[in-house]
């Protein structure tokens, strides 16, 4: 998928570029507002994702003459003005999709995914209130862990880590996601919080040899029963 970012905020524009990026399509970055039209005739994205306000401009003013080009792309406007009137007179204008800022990254990558669908295995469950993989249980009423029926000691961002990764087993998540998810951000710490945080739930998991966390070297990390590529 091949998709245009186009905003003023340049840590957002950083910040999502490396998750788009790690999540498999292609992507550009502007952030000056009349570079967009010019981009789109050029490049023909399938997917722009415009912010509303770029400093004093309105995006809107261009949105008409983009669905006019001959091949526009779906247009998922991101925006600070959360009000119902500014989200239809965008919809009317022609956007396919409004997303209020702040927003999950997991949100957004489900609407890109809406709009492609537009444009032409679930986590192991024991009952309603546990996710499961292996020896490892998770009691999410409680935000419990267990290993072989023993409870394992975590802290509060521990858990959240762990339960992302259980809720996704078997798939990759980028670097980008687990920060947005985890962390509650949208901008890159410069730290190597991510990996001390994996060191600590890797030790903490090694009562059980067959449950493991990869590290798929430039992609992200994968909780699994099959480790073949922990790094």
């Amino acid at each position: 998928m091949n998709i245009l970012l186009a905003d003023d905020e340049k840590p957002l524009l950083h910040f999502l570029s490396r998750g788009l990026r790690a999540e498999g399509h292609e992507c550009t970055a502007l952030t000056e507002l009349h570079e967009v039209i010019p981009f789109i005739r050029k490049n023909a994205p399938h997917i722009l994702v415009l912010d509303r306000l770029f400093g004093s401009q309105d995006s809107l003013t261009i949105v008409e003459a983009i669905k006019a080009l001959p091949n526009p792309p779906m247009i998922l406007m991101l925006t600070a003005l959360d009000e119902v009137g500014e989200r239809v007179k965008g919809l009317q204008k022609g956007a396919d999709d409004y997303l209020c800022k702040p927003f999950d990254f997991d949100e957004l990558l489900a609407r890109i995914a809406a709009l492609r669908r537009r444009m032409g295995p679930q986590p192991a469950t024991n009952g309603e209130d546990t996710i499961a993989l292996g020896t490892l249980e998770l009691v999410l009423a409680e935000r419990t862990a267990r290993l072989n029926g023993t409870e394992i000691a975590l802290t509060k961002i521990e858990y959240e880590l762990l339960l992302y990764l259980t809720e996704n087993q078997q798939k990759v998540l980028s670097r980008e996601r687990i920060l947005n998810r985890v962390w509650k951000t949208h901008s890159d710490p410069q730290t190597n919080i991510v990996d001390v945080y994996i060191s600590r739930l890797r030790r903490k998991l090694d009562g059980d040899p067959e449950i493991a966390i990869q590290t798929l070297r430039g992609n992200g990390y994968r909780l699994t029963l099959s480790p073949n590529v922990v790094g």
